[in-house]
């Protein structure tokens, strides 16, 4: 576990501080209307940090030397076996990006491809606080009311706000791709490779700090959190890479 002084505890400035740096991000994901999950249960949760210890975005490890998360997150460390944002449990262990490799069809205006694959610096060791988290098949699909599972250390509030010190976690369903492209939500902006999940009554979502980060479906990564209209938006369900569209994509890295 690495020593360096980014990521010690932050004081309480530095903490108000994280707010200035989201204004600057696509409308991602937090955690709203969610709840702390316990100590180390979400093993393969990843903290992606950007200098001075500052979280970012979110991810997954999905084999001891690689993390996938969301193409449109930029970060200098990694950290996994993270629980505690502003406290060191002694359970971390941080990664510098050896390669960040980007889906070739990724656009930043239709975030079309928002998927990203980050080689770690070197391999993780998998304890207790640190796991690997199983891949969807290739041609899997999720029936709409399918319940789901996104976490993450965004903000809990669609106003803004200080990052949570613990990891949150919420439940949302499936919702049908006809749906959020239809004329009341987002007006045929979704793709194919894109997942919709949320409640059309709005209330619990992700956001600002959860981009990148996992939707865990049936116990598989199906969907890397990507974007949405704000958070928690009724009629605005949160938009999801569909990790099962990029198994090529992950395919070559198949037991490292």
């Amino acid at each position: 576990v690495s020593s360096s002084p980014l990521l010690a505890p932050l004081s309480l400035s530095l903490t108000l501080s994280l707010t200035l740096l989201f204004p600057s991000l696509p409308c991602q994901a937090r955690i709203i209307g969610g709840y702390s999950v316990s100590h180390h249960s979400v093993k393969y949760q990843v903290s992606l940090q950007r200098r001075g210890g500052f979280h970012y975005c979110g991810g997954s490890l999905i084999r001891r030397r690689w993390v996938l998360t969301a193409a449109h997150c930029r970060i200098r460390f990694i950290v996994v076996g993270e629980h505690s944002l502003f406290r060191r449990e002694g359970t971390e262990q941080v990664f510098y990006p050896l390669k960040l490799i980007s889906h070739p069809q990724y656009n930043l205006t239709t975030k079309n491809g928002d998927i990203m694959l980050i080689k770690l610096s070197r391999m993780a060791y998998l304890n207790y606080f640190v796991g690997i988290v199983a891949l969807p098949r290739r041609a899997a699909f999720l029936t709409p009311g399918t319940s789901c599972r996104v976490s993450g250390w965004g903000l809990t509030n669609s106003k803004g706000g200080r990052l949570p010190a613990q990891l949150r976690a919420v439940r949302v369903p499936i919702v049908d791709t006809s749906w959020c492209n239809g004329s009341q939500s987002y007006s045929g902006k979704l793709t194919r490779n894109m997942i919709c999940a949320g409640f059309w009554s709005g209330g619990k979502d992700a956001c600002r700090g959860d981009s990148g980060g996992p939707l865990i479906c049936q116990g598989r990564l199906y969907g890397v959190v990507s974007w949405g209209n704000n958070c928690a938006e009724i009629h605005y369900p949160g938009v999801y890479t569909a990790v099962a569209k990029f198994r090529k994509m992950v395919h070559p890295i198949k037991g490292a």
